[in-house]
């Protein structure tokens, strides 16, 4: 018999682990050649690796959450005896389009399975169950660790939960009818949401924020919008409000230059960009990311629209390339309808500025004489207050609330 040992790929850009975010086997399944065994996520992309050989597997290098350095070993498989040389294998990485190669080494002579020493990490005592089957167990008041399961390597199916309930083992009772529920469920942070919540943790402790708040009418801007939209050409997608607000911005900040910048605070150094690159917080399946429309001072209304658009549906799909979620200088965040009244966004580090976008009210508003009906919408915006100072702020959001409320200037040059 003989043995391959699959490493942890490198991802190149000086990645030195990645985590494991996906086993697609375990210890003593068979695997065939371009089978997918696991996937590693690194920098928001997630890499498949498939298994060059067909075999066994016989050891895994670690759990789901892990991180494994570069060019570990990550599985071994036991192969038949006589199987030729591996070649260096190709694998898909998604979202992002480039190829990465995994490095795979064949020791000679292999050890028999019995006498390979397993470092991977004992079974844990949680009971294997899908996330409806632990819902109803929860609403029946069952404590999962009590029930035997019949699935595969003991997963516990639903008709165990309810042969436990017919077996006697009842739930506990209120008084009033309504059952205890006593269950709790571990779940570990892993993949996008651990490295959405890295993010949060290092920008809320690194960045003293300071948010304005700031309320625009948007009643001629949403008239404008509703016009273009209904006399767009084939092809061109419906006009939001974000691609106005991206234009205004870049009007803004030719005036303010420091908002659109980074800041390195280990070097203590403040990068102004000429480029406006605008991230567009987008939510996903898996997550919160931000696509990137870049040189956002060279296009137009339209080309802002398609550009967004593109990378939302690239996104939301996985299908980003890493270079089309990174590299931005200032950060949109909006949640559309359900954007509220007033939100506190958390700066995109190291980025110095965050604007966001509450939702738009129909609200009576005084003109002097009498109410009228205005659409309102606020301006939520968050900056580094180590670099821009309160007033800075004001200014800036109240420059961009005049281009909202007279359209027109948006289209003016100069």
């Amino acid at each position: 018999m003989g043995e391959f040992i699959i490493k942890m790929p490198d991802v190149g850009e000086g990645v030195a682990e990645a985590e494991l975010v996906e086993w697609h086997v375990k210890p003593g399944d068979p695997v065939r050649e371009d089978m997918v065994i696991a996937a590693v996520m690194t920098d928001k992309a997630t890499v498949e690796i498939p298994s060059p050989v067909d075999g066994t597997v016989i050891w895994l290098a670690g759990d789901i959450g892990d991180r494994i350095a570069v060019k570990a070993p990550l599985v071994r498989i036991e192969t038949a005896e006589g199987a030729g040389e591996a070649q260096p294998m190709r694998i898909s990485q998604a979202p992002t389009a480039e190829v990465v190669t995994a490095e795979i080494t064949r020791p000679a002579p292999a050890a028999p399975v019995s006498a390979i020493p397993s470092t991977a990490a004992p079974p844990v005592e949680k009971p294997l169950a899908a996330p409806s089957v632990r819902l109803f167990a929860r609403e029946s008041g069952v404590d999962l660790r009590q029930v035997q399961g019949s699935g595969p390597a003991g997963r516990i199916l639903r008709e165990d939960v309810e042969q436990f309930l017919m077996q006697g083992a009842a739930p506990a009772l209120l008084k009033g009818g309504s059952v205890k529920k006593t269950a709790t469920e571990e779940i570990k942070l892993t993949g996008l949401r651990r490295r959405i919540a890295e993010k949060m943790v290092l920008s809320t402790s690194r960045i003293p924020h300071i948010t304005y708040v700031d309320e625009v009418d948007m009643t001629a801007l949403e008239e404008l919008r509703a016009t273009m939209n209904g006399d767009r050409r084939e092809g061109h997608p419906k006009l939001t409000v974000l691609p106005f607000l991206m234009r205004a911005l870049v009007k803004a900040i030719a005036g303010q230059p420091e908002v659109n910048a980074t800041f390195d605070d280990d070097a203590g150094i403040i990068t102004r960009h000429s480029a406006v690159h605008i991230g567009i917080a987008t939510q996903t399946p898996a997550g919160l990311t931000v696509p990137v429309v870049r040189h956002a001072e060279a296009r137009g209304l339209w080309d802002c629209a398609a550009e967004m658009s593109r990378l939302a549906d690239a996104a939301r799909s996985g299908t980003a390339t890493r270079d089309e979620l990174s590299g931005s200088t200032i950060t949109i965040s909006s949640l559309g309808a359900l954007g509220g009244i007033v939100s506190t966004p958390v700066i995109n580090h190291p980025e110095v500025a965050i604007i966001g976008v509450n939702k738009i009210a129909t609200r009576p508003v005084w003109d002097g004489t009498q109410f009228v009906p205005r659409k309102i919408m606020n301006l939520s915006s968050s900056f580094d207050h180590r670099i821009i100072d309160g007033w800075d702020a004001a200014t800036f959001v109240q420059r961009i609330r005049t281009l909202l409320e007279t359209p027109a200037l948006i289209f003016i040059e100069g």
